[in-house]
C-alpha cells in the first residue's frame, strides 16, 4: 500500500489506461449482475412509485410555498413579527446573505465528512492495493456527486428565492437558483481540495470559510448575469483543480469517506436520525479530550457520582465545538431583529427548528451508550439514576443556550423580565427530549404501511422518527406563546415549569426496548 501511495501522480499513461479498463470491467460486470436480479416489472414498479411520490411531494411543496408567499406579501413588515425593540434592525438582504453563508458552511463541513472523493469498501479492497493511477477509480463517483449536488442545490434554492425575492420575476428566480447551485459546486470543490492534505491545518480551514463569504453574496444579487458568470467561473476553476488532484487522496481517507457515505445513506433510507448523527460524528478534539481527562481524574465518592463524572467527561470529549450552537443562536436573533417582514409564526418556527437541531446535537453520549444498553444494566444503580446522569449535561447545556437566547430577547424588550427563567426551564425540557430521541429504539420495518389517498405511508416508522422531537417542541411551546403575546406572564412560567417537569418525568420513568429485547 505504501508503494502504491508513493506512485500516485507518477504512473505513466499505460498505467492510467489499464486503470480505466479495470474500472470499466468492474462496472460492466456489476451492472450485468444487478440486471440479472431485477425484472422489468419490478423496475417499472419502482420507477412508477418514485415518480408518483416525487410528484405528490412537489405538489405539496408548491402549494405550501405559494400560500406562504401570499401571506408574506399581505403581512405588514412593521407589525407582523415578534415585537422586539432592537436599536439596530438587520436588513432583509443581509439576513438572506447570512443564512446563505450558514448553508454553504454546512455543505462544506458535510462534504469534508463524506469525502467528497471516496470509494466503497469493495472498491477499496479491489482497486486501491493495485499499483495503478487512482484517478480513473475515484473520478466517476466524484463526477456523479458533482452532478447531484448541483442539481439538488439548484432545485432546493427555488422556493427560498421565491420567498425572499418577492419582487423578482420568474427568470430572475431561475438565475438566483442556478447561481446558488454553482456556489455549492464551488464549495464541493473546496472540500475536495482540502482532502488530500489529511488533517487540514486551521489556517487552510479558516481560509476556506473566509472564501465562502463572497460566494454567499452572489445569489442575493439576482436579476443580473455577472453573479452567475462569477459563480460558474469559480466553480469551474476549483472543480478542475479538484478533479486533477482526486487521484492524490490517500487510500485511508478514500475508504473513510466511503464508509461515512454508506452509513449516512443507509440512515436516510431507514429514517434513522440517530445513525445519521453517528455517521457524521468526528473524532474527539485533542483539547477537549485533555480537558475531559483532567476532570475524570478527580475522585468520586459513590457509584452515582462516578457515573456522573464519566458522563460529564464523555460529554466534554465527544461534543462538537460550541461554535455550532452559538451560530444557531445568532441566526435566531438575526431572524427576530430583521426587517424582512416575516410573520411571527415563521420566526417562532425557526426558533423551534434551531432548538431541535441544537438539542439533537447534545445527545452524543446517550447515542453512544444506547448501542450497548446491557452495560447500563451492569451498573449498581437503578435505571432512573442512570438516566438522570445521562440527562444532566444536555439539560444544563440547553438551559444555558435557552437562557442566553431569551435573556438577549428580554434585553431587547421581548417577553419581559421573566423570559430568561422560562428559557432555562424550557432548556431542561429540551434536554429530556434530547435523551428521549437519542435512546429511542430503531424503527420496526416489519410493520406494514398504512394506505392513504397519497399512497402507503410508514406511519409506525414516522412515529418512531418523531420520538424525542415531540418532547422538545412541547417544551418550547410555552416560551413560544410568551414571545407571541409579548409578555412572559406568571401563568406561562408555571405552565413552562409543569411542562418541563412532565417531560423529565416521562423520560426518566419510561422504559425503552433495546434490540436485545430487554425491557
Amino acid at each position: 500500500m505504501q508503494a502504491s501511495e508513493q506512485s500516485v501522480g507518477t504512473v505513466p499513461v499505460a498505467g492510467r489506461n489499464l486503470s480505466r479498463q479495470l474500472v470499466s470491467f468492474t462496472r460492466r460486470q456489476s451492472r450485468a449482475y444487478n440486471r440479472s436480479l431485477t425484472s422489468f416489472g419490478d423496475a417499472f414498479a419502482d420507477v412508477y412509485t418514485s415518480v408518483l411520490a416525487l410528484g405528490c411531494a412537489a405538489a405539496i411543496a408548491v402549494s405550501f410555498v405559494a400560500a406562504l408567499r401570499g401571506e408574506m406579501v399581505r403581512a405588514d413588515p412593521l407589525s407582523s413579527g415578534v415585537e422586539v425593540h432592537s436599536p439596530v434592525a438587520v436588513p432583509a438582504e443581509l439576513l438572506w446573505v447570512l443564512l446563505t453563508y450558514g448553508v454553504l458552511a454546512g455543505i462544506l463541513m458535510a462534504a469534508r465528512r463524506l469525502g467528497p472523493v471516496a470509494v466503497t469498501g469493495a472498491q477499496g479492497a479491489w482497486w486501491l492495493p493495485l499499483p495503478l493511477d487512482r484517478g480513473p477509480m475515484v473520478l466517476p463517483t466524484f463526477r456523479r456527486r458533482i452532478f447531484w449536488v448541483g442539481l439538488g442545490s439548484t432545485a432546493a434554492y427555488v422556493p427560498l428565492s421565491i420567498l425572499t425575492g418577492l419582487g423578482l420575476a420568474t427568470f430572475e428566480h431561475a438565475l438566483a437558483a442556478v447561481t446558488f447551485g454553482a456556489c455549492c459546486l464551488a464549495v464541493l470543490g473546496i472540500a475536495a481540495l482540502l482532502q488530500p492534505d489529511g488533517r487540514t491545518p486551521r489556517r487552510a480551514l479558516a481560509g476556506a470559510f473566509l472564501a465562502l463569504a463572497p460566494l454567499a453574496a452572489l445569489p442575493a444579487l439576482a436579476g443580473r448575469m455577472w453573479p452567475l458568470a462569477v459563480s460558474a467561473l469559480a466553480a469551474a476553476v476549483i472543480l478542475r483543480r479538484a478533479l486533477h488532484r482526486a487521484g492524490a487522496v490517500p487510500g485511508t481517507d478514500l475508504i473513510r469517506g466511503g464508509n461515512v457515505s454508506g452509513h449516512a445513506g443507509a440512515s436516510v433510507f431507514f429514517l434513522d436520525t440517530n445513525e445519521l448523527l453517528r455517521s457524521f460524528a468526528g473524532p474527539p478534539r485533542p483539547v477537549a479530550a485533555s480537558r475531559a481527562g483532567r476532570f475524570y481524574a478527580r475522585p468520586a465518592g459513590s457509584p452515582f457520582a462516578g457515573l456522573v463524572k464519566a458522563d460529564v467527561a464523555a460529554f466534554l470529549r465527544l461534543q462538537p465545538p460550541v461554535v455550532v450552537p452559538l451560530l444557531w443562536l445568532a441566526a435566531c436573533l438575526a431572524v427576530l431583529v430583521s426587517d424582512a417582514g416575516l410573520p411571527a409564526w415563521m420566526q417562532l418556527a425557526f426558533i423551534a427548528l434551531a432548538g431541535c437541531v441544537v438539542a439533537s446535537g447534545m445527545g452524543a453520549v446517550a447515542r453512544r451508550t444506547a448501542l450497548l444498553p446491557e452495560l447500563d444494566a451492569l451498573l449498581p444503580l437503578p435505571r432512573a439514576a442512570v438516566r438522570v446522569s445521562r440527562l444532566l449535561m444536555p439539560a444544563l447545556a440547553l438551559a444555558a443556550w435557552m437562557t442566553l437566547l431569551m435573556g438577549t430577547l428580554a434585553l431587547l424588550g421581548a417577553g419581559g423580565p421573566l423570559l430568561p427563567a422560562m428559557g432555562a426551564l424550557a432548556g431542561i425540557g429540551m434536554g429530556a427530549g434530547c435523551l428521549r430521541g437519542a435512546t429511542r429504539p430503531p424503527a420496526d420495518w416489519t410493520l406494514p404501511p398504512v394506505d392513504t389517498p397519497m399512497g402507503p405511508v410508514p406511519r409506525a416508522q414516522l412515529s418512531s422518527l418523531l420520538r424525542g422531537l415531540d418532547v422538545t417542541v412541547l417544551s418550547l411551546l410555552p416560551v413560544g406563546i410568551a414571545l407571541f403575546v409579548g409578555q412572559a406572564l406568571p401563568v406561562l412560567v408555571l405552565t413552562q415549569a409543569a411542562v418541563s417537569l412532565a417531560a423529565v418525568l416521562v423520560v426518566l420513568l419510561s422504559g425503552t426496548k433495546p434490540a436485545s429485547g430487554r425491557q
